[in-house]
């Protein structure tokens, strides 16, 4: 009933409102753009678009229309509107900024004071908006210029339909219409009326206000990064200020300060802040920052603009008009980005209650993404220029175009070709219309080495069906392996269903007869121990042969908490070496055994032939969790201020002897915290412990993740121990592990001299195992992160000094994230 009222509150108020509209423009009639505009003593708004013009909402009255934009002379007009809709153009004329005579002074700066005023008044001027309700509106658009043909070899045919000859334009549009309530530090209710995607008309936008939470007056704007406000307590640490002079607006002194980070290193903004004298509220915003400031070497520069107003009866100034632009570039292709926003009708200090905010922060209204145009037409603040009117049109004849089973199959037709370089890099059929797939996956990517098979091929097919609409899905899979040496054959089969994307139900089975390390985590990559092995004769890589059958169901049972319920019997046999082959020969090394407790025993098997059934139970809570609810599912957040708890138990039974039956409980923390500009700080606790399990199966046993190769392919390393033996501290009974790792995210790199240059991060770690009869195990690490060339930073370089009973150890390790998805 609450949703119905206030659906039918915001129509009503959709009838009575009607639109003033017009052209703003300087004196040279240039259009201008993202001019706030609002009605003088009210905090009902709007901005222009790209050609200066501009919509406002408003009712027949006598109104004092506000139109203000950084450089220019406030206008304030008075009408008399007896009829709607009425047309209002306005010439602006540029302000005239003076600066008075001041007396240099190396330590004096006018600037410097009014940016201390600003900072001890910032907490008294941000409560004066801690609480509020709003109308929010968000507009979206990405462009491209010059798109390749190719990239690295490949069609980039992606986009044809909707770019021009010379291959630019819009890629994405949308538009989102919200009320919002918000109550600082963090809490936020939104609804979306209504949501917009160009091209599709089952489209919801991501744009909301969440995502436009941009605020100077705390320390830290979080883009890509944290990125320090010019007013924040340690601004002086990263600013330096220039006043450029004051204008007024109405009986109000405005400070225009121009701000210049002390190291173009950090993520520190340049460009203007305007203080309001006096209040030291702050006016705007016009500030940059580029890409590799912010750890984001693809983004060329991004431009934050916000514009305030004044409200006479509440003595307040509220944020009405935001801007945010990016460019961005790759492969000689450049990418623009602009999303604007508009706050209007603020309520502020509303009497929020209990049930005001929960754990859903954001809700679309039905059918929100239904509305025709003439409803666009009559509430949409900012007007479409000519050019995002033609993008909703051609994409809307597109997107029924693309909806037609003949246009599918067109489509289809021509991507189902069969070339002759198919059977080695793969293959896939699809039929759009009913939303199916079939598909081959190739030999070239599956092709690695090991002792046990030594060259083999794995490859597999695959039918996929998607549900686009609701995001769920269901895979059958089969997957072969042969290997040469060892010549065998062995194949799997599976099944995933995703029923839900709102409670995550997904059901798994499979089967089959497969080759597995005996640590399920698989802590050796296909390629890396190919490599590892043929070329410095290192087989780390130890394996047993697994046929098996098993099935698991998961779903989120409520808000924040998974459980996930699986059953597997699997028959377990050893496996042997069957090859020395090598690329660069050693005739004084044999290969060592197959066996990983006993690497130099090439006789006896690390297990004999058994069999085992194994259920286990494993439930995630995640503390805090927030979410939004759209048609398609649920997204879930995470929120750095509270851990993500594991809980498990396994146990193993109706075993071919009753030695090998167990119970193991575990549990896990993980907890991930962003320390303001100073870096991410990640943490991983396990602690476990087995009962009745002397005489288990050495498959069994808690295995820790070492490595031994010296390459690394994960992006962060807390779940890995970068010196550790693979199989020295396995155990059947209790253990403890940590892993911290701290990413300085530059904060520390960024100030030294030279290493600045290399625009990576610092990061610091500690790793920690404890099982009972052997003395505790530390790793210390240092490291550098986001190594690269130009725009491709995707690798890593660590030190690491391990200690464990007196014993010290000192390694590099180097890391290619690349290697994480190529496996």
């Amino acid at each position: 009933m609450r949703k119905i009222i206030t659906l039918f509150l915001f129509f009503c108020s959709v009838a009575v409102f009607a639109q003033v509209k017009g052209v703003v423009s300087d004196e040279k009639g240039n259009p201008l753009p993202f001019v706030s505009i609002y009605i003088d003593g009210s905090y009902i708004g709007t901005t222009t678009n790209e050609k200066g013009e501009y919509e406002l909402m408003a009712k027949p009255s006598k109104y004092i229309l506000v139109f203000q934009y950084l450089g220019y002379k406030t206008q304030r007009i008075k009408h008399v509107i007896d009829h709607l809709p009425k047309k209002v153009n306005v010439t602006m004329v540029e302000e005239q900024i003076t600066l008075n005579e001041v007396v240099i002074d190396r330590n004096h700066n006018p600037a410097d004071e009014v940016i201390r005023k600003a900072i001890a008044s910032k907490k008294e001027n941000s409560e004066q908006t801690a609480k509020y309700s709003a109308d929010f509106y968000s507009r979206g658009i990405f462009r491209i210029k010059d798109a390749p043909k190719k990239i690295l070899g490949q069609k980039f045919d992606a986009f044809d339909e909707v770019l021009d000859s010379t291959r630019s334009g819009i890629l994405y549009l949308s538009e989102t219409i919200s009320k919002i309530e918000y109550q600082k530090p963090d809490k936020l209710k939104e609804t979306i009326i209504a949501s917009k995607v160009s091209g599709n008309d089952n489209g919801f936008s991501f744009n909301n206000a969440a995502s436009a939470d941009f605020d100077f007056y705390e320390n830290y704007i979080a883009l890509q990064t944290n990125v320090v406000s010019p007013i924040a307590n340690n601004a002086f640490n990263y600013y330096k200020y220039k006043l450029e002079g004051t204008f007024f607006e109405g009986k109000h002194q405005i400070n225009k300060i121009k701000v210049t980070p002390k190291r173009m290193s950090e993520p520190a903004m340049e460009g203007y802040i305007y203080i309001v004298e006096d209040s030291w509220a702050l006016f705007a915003t016009d500030l940059k920052i580029r890409g590799n400031q912010m750890q984001m070497p693809v983004l060329n520069e991004m431009t934050l603009k916000q514009s305030y107003i004044y409200n006479d009866h509440s003595k307040i100034w509220v944020k009405n008009t935001q801007t945010l632009d990016f460019i961005a570039g790759i492969f000689n292709t450049k990418f623009t980005g602009r999303f604007t926003y508009v706050f209007s009708n603020y309520r502020l200090d509303p009497a929020f209650t209990k049930q005001t905010f929960g754990a859903e922060v954001l809700r679309f209204a039905d059918d929100a993404n239904k509305k025709e145009n003439a409803f666009w037409d009559r509430v949409r603040p900012v007007p479409l220029t000519e050019e995002e009117s033609n993008d909703y049109i051609k994409k809307d004849a597109l997107q029924v175009k693309k909806k037609s089973q003949v246009y599918l199959d067109s489509i289809d037709a021509k991507g189902n070709k069969f070339g002759w370089l198919d059977p080695i890099t793969g293959y896939s059929y699809k039929n759009s219309y009913r939303k199916w797939e079939l598909g081959y996956d190739g030999l070239l990517m599956g092709i690695g080495f090991n002792t046990v098979q030594g060259f083999n091929f794995n490859t597999g097919l695959y039918f996929t069906r998607r549900d686009e609409e609701k995001r769920t899905y269901s895979t059958i899979r089969a997957d072969f392996n042969y290997g040469l040496d060892e010549k065998r054959f062995r194949a799997t089969a599976s099944y995933i269903n995703r029923f839900s994307n709102t409670n995550f139900s997904e059901l798994r089975v499979s089967g089959g007869s497969s080759v597995a390390q005996f640590n399920e985590n698989n802590p050796i990559g296909r390629i890396v121990n190919s490599i590892s092995t043929l070329f410095f004769k290192d087989n780390y890589m130890k394996l047993f042969e697994k046929n098996f059958a098993k099935a698991s169901f998961g779903r989120e049972f409520f808000n924040g908490f998974h459980a996930t319920a699986g059953i597997e019997y699997s028959e377990r046999k050893p496996l042997w070496n069957h090859t020395e082959q090598v690329i660069i020969q050693d005739t004084n090394d044999w290969y060592t055994s197959n066996n990983p407790r006993a690497p130099n025993d090439h006789f006896t098997p690390a297990i004999v032939k058994h069999n085992l059934i194994k259920a286990n139970v494993l439930a995630r809570y995640t503390f805090g969790q927030k979410y939004w609810t759209r048609p398609d599912g649920k997204f879930r957040l995470s929120d750095d201020k509270y851990p993500v708890v594991y809980a498990g138990y396994e146990k193993g039974f109706g075993g071919s002897e009753s030695k090998y039956d167990f119970d193991h409980v575990h549990a896990r923390v993980t907890y991930d915290v962003t320390l303001g500009n100073k870096g991410n700080l990640g943490m991983n606790l396990k602690a476990g412990k087995f009962f009745n399990a002397d005489n288990i199966a050495f498959v069994d046993y808690k295995h820790f993740n070492g490595n031994l190769t010296h390459i690394g392919t994960a992006d962060r390393y807390l779940n890995v121990f970068n010196l550790l033996p693979y199989y020295t501290a396995s155990t059947n009974d209790a253990y403890f592990e940590a892993h911290a790792e701290h990413d300085d995210q530059g904060y520390i790199m960024n100030k030294l001299p030279l290493l600045n240059k290399l625009k990576s991060t610092l990061v610091l770690g500690y790793h920690h195992l404890s099982v009972p009869d052997r003395s505790p195990y530390h790793e210390f690490t240092a490291g550098l992160d986001n190594l690269g060339f130009g725009k491709f930073k995707v690798f890593r370089v660590d030190y690491i000094h391990s200690y464990q009973a007196g014993n010290h150890q000192d390694g590099v390790v180097f890391g290619i994230k690349l290697l994480n998805v190529l496996e």
